[in-house]
Formats: structure tokens, C-alpha cells, sequence
């Protein structure tokens, strides 16, 4: 009975402002999902959201909602938008034509959208119930209580509150920004005993303050898993980034006990990218915090456990187990090991970016800092893909995007579809042989000094945004002298350990290391941080699950 009851109140909602398509959209609903929900239709955003307020305050339950993009006063997006505070958890789907497919993947960032469905959808059977039973079934597993937010204080020109920020936002933990000199900030730092003079205040879902937070503290604190389960596993995958996240599939999908380990969060600089559209599979573009998110639920789906905010500061050899110590002195052991901890972007060497990293000046894309760059100029540095996808990303809402590119042209180490957009985009200009030499300010970016390489010549801009994506450092001072690595820091592995014909020195099996294997037996290595790499996300993920089929055959003979 009360599941009866339950279901006779879980309406489906489909807002379009053609009546036409209303009601050809409410038909097809009708006739599919009639019998166990109610289908309500509204014609404009604003007479939707006025029906989902009566609906909560009945405490009608909510499951989908399709929108159309393209409405007056209020578009499908905005909509949505709103919509997600008074029904967090309806699954979202947002009606649009071809020609509006980027407004579709843009939407999946800002409102979290589950699906868009290009008009027409005929035939429904083929194009529309697929989806909507899939949503629904997903609904109808999930708990449809409000998800409740962190709350986090502090200042635009704060360093720590962006790293804060950044954190959750990779993390995918849902919070809510508060400035500190505006009423509800304010109010926020009176509750629990701040003067502003530390920031950022971060207050979790249940209530408990915390100030300045480390990543260890505030990854536990919001729910993210930071101590392993066990004490002994198959596989231990140092490093969450898609070649971290494609052996972590691969080996729980295939029954290996697995634990991927990540310092700060999932994703990798692919998951800062703001939209990758040379991924295969993916032919309208898909942001990297999508596509590592997907492959983050699917590898927890498959039993694979992940700890985040746990930094690894050594890596021993103990018998047959590999041991892999952490920065509080604890360890977990492992039969193999795959390490995937990518790379980072080298900082910039120029006077004055140290003093204001984070306030102004980013490595990354540093996404949450997109929206404060509207209507502003801002200065990318860098020629290759990941800067080329963030000046694409940040003309959309920034006055003018300035590439700064030390070689010749972009052709060197950008791909030719992003040089074509760059080339194409209005407000995005490239100023070749130029490096940063210093950065001015204060509090935060004020001005740069722009170095012609050639003449020699500099010049002083306006500048309060800078982006960096310069060279790619590997994240292996951790390993010492454990694993062999080249004069960069790159892990040496498979064929490169044997160029002389000879084992590596220490290699103690009658076989020589297997492909992706390093000169320790059962340590493989996937992803940019190996030596000579691809430094692409599609071969990362490969070599991720290349090393997990490796992983199997050193079992084996083990």
C-alpha cells in the first residue's frame, strides 16, 4: 500500500513553451508511464517551478523532469537551474535541437544534467522510453531526501579557499560559496566563533566548523573515504587519474581486490579539463570532471575501494608483498602495484607568482574560478591542449583571452581541431615568443610583465587572471630509489630496462620485466608518469587496463 501511494503521487514533469510539442511530449508519457505516475505538463519555466513549489509543499515526490532549451524569459538550462533547489534529486533531461548540443553538454556542468534528447524523438520506443526507464530505475534507487550541502566561507582573493574550493569541486561534494564580507558569510562566521581572520570556514552538513581545514581532515569530514578497509589487497593503484581510474575498473571488474590510493582527487589534469572532444566515443566533447566522474561510480560499482586526500611517501618490497607507506606512517600491502600519479604543471618561474598562487595566478584550469572571470582579461600560458580547451572554455564569459605561447605558433603541441577553434574564437588573440617575467600585485594579480623572446622587448599589462599550463613534472620524488627512473623523473618500464639486452640490476626472475613492469617485479607503471607516454587520456586509460592483464599474468607465475 504504501508503495502504491508513493508511486500515485511521483509525477514526471515536461516543460515546453510550444503547446504542439507539449502535448505530443505529454502523450508519449501518458501512454508509456501513465498507469504508474502522474505526468504534469507546463508551458513556460516560470509556471513549472510555480508547480514543483505546490507539488513539495504537498509532499509530492518528484522523479523527472525534461525541459526544452530553447524558451522565453527562462530557458531550459535556467530552469533546471532552479528547479535543482527544490527537487535535488529528480533526474534531469533537457529537450534541444542539434544546433543547441553545446548549450546541452554545458548544461551538464551547471546543472548536473542526466540526459539530453535531441528533437524529434520518434520513435519513442527507440529514442525516448529507453532513457526515461533507465532515469526512473535510477530514481527509484536513490534516496530522494534533499542532499545536503558544506557550507564554505572565505575570500575571493583567499588562496586557501580556492584550493578548498577546488578540492570539493573535483571531489564532487555539493557546497555552497559564501563570501566573507557579504551578510550570510558573515552570519556563518559569527555562528561559529570566527572573526574572518582565518579562512576559509568550511561547515559540514551536520553543522561542525572547521577552520582552515587540511585535505585529510575535510575529505573525512564530508564523507569521503579516507582509511582502507583492509590491510592486504591484489592490487594497489597509486593515483587516481585515468589511467589510476581505468586499472581500478579493469582490475575490480575482473575480481582482484583493489585499492586506488589519490592524494587530492580523482581525475587527474584530465579531470580539470574543461571539455575534451578528442575522447573516443564521445563525438559531441564530454569536460573531464564527466568523464572521470563516470569512471570514478564505475569502478566503486565494481568493488573497488578509494581513498582520497592520502598522500603515498614510499613504496618497500617485503617478500611477495609490495608495501605502500603513507605520510601519517601507516601502510597497506598488496600482491602488484600499478603506479599512475601522472603528472603536475611545472610552476612558473617568473618574480612574484609564488606570493600569488591562488590569488590570481592558477596551475590548471582551476574551473571554479571560471565564473569571476566574467566580463574580464585573462592570460593563459601555455600552447598545448589543456590550455588551448581553457581559453576555449573562458572566452565564453571573459572580455578578451590572451594565449601566451613561448615557441613560434600553437602547431608544435596543440591539436589541429583546438588551433581551428582558437583561430576562430573572436575574443581569443596567441602572442608568440612571449614569457611571463613577473607578476605584480598586492593582495592578489594586478599587472604582468610580458618578455618578447626575440627582441627582448617587455611590456606591462593589466592582467587579475592568469592560468599556467607549462611542461609536465612526474609525481614520483616519492619512489627515491626504489624505482629506476630516467634524468626527468619519468618511471622506466618493460623494454626501456632491458635496451642493453640485459636485465636491470637486481632483477632476479629468469624473464625479463613485462611491458608496463618496472625493475620491481610486480611494480608496473600506466599514464603520463611513464617514460616516453603518449600524454593522452585514451592511452592512459589503455595502458591502465594493459597493466591490470599484466597484473593477472604476474600472478599467476607467482
Amino acid at each position: 500500500m504504501a508503495q502504491a501511494a508513493e508511486a500515485a503521487r511521483t509525477v514526471i514533469m515536461t516543460v515546453d513553451d510550444d503547446p504542439g510539442v507539449s502535448r505530443a511530449v505529454a502523450r508519449d508519457l501518458r501512454r508509456r508511464y501513465g498507469e504508474s505516475y502522474r505526468i504534469v505538463r507546463a508551458e513556460s519555466g516560470e509556471s513549472a517551478l510555480d508547480a514543483l513549489r505546490e507539488l513539495k509543499l504537498r509532499g509530492d515526490l518528484v522523479a523527472v523532469i525534461l525541459a526544452d532549451y530553447r524558451m522565453p524569459r527562462m530557458n531550459g538550462i535556467e530552469f533546471l537551474e532552479q528547479a535543482l533547489d527544490v527537487y535535488p534529486g529528480a533526474r534531469r533531461v533537457l529537450l534541444t535541437a542539434y544546433a543547441d548540443t553545446n548549450a546541452a553538454i554545458d548544461a551538464i556542468n551547471v546543472v548536473d544534467l542526466d540526459h539530453y534528447l535531441l528533437k524529434p524523438w520518434d520513435p519513442p520506443e527507440e529514442k525516448l522510453y529507453p532513457v526515461l526507464d533507465d532515469l526512473l530505475q535510477a530514481w527509484r534507487t536513490s534516496d530522494h531526501r534533499p542532499v545536503p550541502s558544506t557550507k564554505v566561507v572565505g575570500h575571493r582573493w583567499s588562496a586557501r579557499s580556492s584550493e578548498v574550493r577546488e578540492f570539493l569541486a573535483r571531489n564532487q561534494v555539493p557546497y555552497r560559496w559564501y563570501s566573507s564580507d557579504e551578510p550570510e558569510g558573515q552570519r556563518l562566521l559569527k555562528a561559529a566563533g570566527q572573526d574572518g581572520r582565518r579562512l576559509p570556514l568550511v561547515v559540514t552538513p551536520d553543522g561542525t566548523p572547521l577552520v582552515e581545514p587540511e585535505a585529510p581532515e575535510l575529505a573525512a569530514r564530508v564523507g569521503l573515504a579516507t582509511t582502507p578497509a583492509a590491510d592486504f589487497y591484489d592490487l594497489a593503484v597509486i593515483g587516481g587519474g585515468p589511467a589510476g581510474l581505468g586499472a581500478a575498473v579493469y582490475g575490480a571488474s575482473e575480481g582482484l581486490r583493489t585499492v586506488l590510493v589519490e592524494r587530492s582527487a580523482t581525475g587527474g589534469q584530465a579531470g580539470q579539463s574543461s571539455r575534451i572532444e578528442n575522447y573516443l566515443g564521445f563525438p559531441d566533447g564530454v569536460s573531464g570532471a564527466q568523464l572521470t566522474g563516470r569512471a570514478r561510480r564505475q569502478a566503486t560499482r565494481f568493488g573497488a575501494e578509494i581513498l582520497t586526500a592520502r598522500e603515498v611517501t614510499g613504496l618497500e618490497v617485503n617478500g611477495a608483498a609490495r608495501i605502500v607507506r603513507f605520510a601519517d606512517g601507516s601502510a597497506i600491502a598488496a600482491h602488484s602495484v600499478i603506479l599512475a600519479t601522472g603528472v603536475q604543471y611545472r610552476q612558473l618561474d617568473a618574480q612574484g607568482c609564488t606570493d600569488l598562487t591562488g590569488c590570481g595566478v592558477f596551475y590548471g584550469s582551476a574551473l571554479t574560478e571560471a565564473a569571476s572571470c566574467q566580463g574580464q582579461d585573462v592570460y593563459i600560458v601555455g600552447g598545448a591542449n589543456s590550455a588551448g580547451q581553457a581559453a576555449m572554455y573562458l572566452s565564453r564569459s571573459a572580455k578578451s583571452v590572451t594565449l601566451l605561447v613561448r615557441g613560434p605558433d600553437l602547431a608544435a603541441s596543440m591539436s589541429y581541431y583546438l588551433i581551428q577553434q582558437i583561430d576562430e574564437a573572436p575574443n581569443i588573440s596567441v602572442r608568440s615568443h612571449t614569457v611571463v617575467d613577473a607578476a605584480h600585485g598586492s593582495e592578489h594579480l594586478e599587472r604582468l610583465t610580458l618578455r618578447h623572446t626575440v627582441s627582448g622587448d617587455t611590456q606591462q599589462v593589466d592582467a587579475q587572471w592568469m592560468f599556467v599550463f607549462i611542461g609536465a613534472a612526474p609525481l614520483t620524488d616519492w619512489l627515491g630509489d626504489a624505482v629506476l627512473r630516467d634524468e626527468r623523473g619519468f618511471i622506466l618500464a618493460g623494454p626501456d630496462l632491458t635496451a642493453d639486452g640485459r636485465p636491470p640490476a637486481g632483477w632476479e626472475l629468469d624473464r625479463p620485466p613485462y611491458h608496463l613492469e618496472t625493475n620491481v617485479p610486480g611494480v608496473f607503471v600506466a599514464g603520463d608518469a611513464r617514460a616516453e607516454s603518449a600524454k593522452r587520456v585514451a592511452s592512459a586509460v589503455g595502458e591502465g587496463a594493459m597493466a591490470v592483464m599484466l597484473v593477472h599474468r604476474y600472478l599467476e607465475q607467482s
